[in-house]
């Protein structure tokens, strides 16, 4: 897991072609705009959020963010448990994005 400043996150996820950008935030959250492209598992699910990232392909990059960066944190780590070799945590999460929003 890398923590990575808003501007390092883009960045690097703006030239990597094998990128997945995860949403871990409740539904009432993402209800107010994600980033777009975002898949999204509430990391509150507990094991229902461990059963759905272990359906993701591991061979991919992850960029994980949340509302300020602590639960996004917590899934990076979840997921380098269980085989993830990439993930990238946005330091702030959406709380700090300038970034392009999009609604569901």
């Amino acid at each position: 897991m890398a923590d990575l400043t808003q501007q390092e996150w883009t960045s690097q996820l703006a030239a990597d072609d094998n990128a997945v950008i995860l949403d871990v935030r409740t539904p009432e959250e993402v209800a107010l705009g994600i980033i777009p492209n975002a898949i999204t598992i509430d990391i509150y699910k507990g094991q229902g959020f461990i059963n759905e990232v272990q359906e993701l392909d591991k061979s991919k990059n992850y960029y994980v963010y949340c509302k300020a960066g602590a639960r996004s944190g917590q899934a990076c780590s979840v997921m380098n448990h269980l085989g993830f070799k990439n993930t990238y945590n946005l330091i702030g999460g959406i709380t700090e994005w300038s970034g392009e929003m999009t609604s569901i």
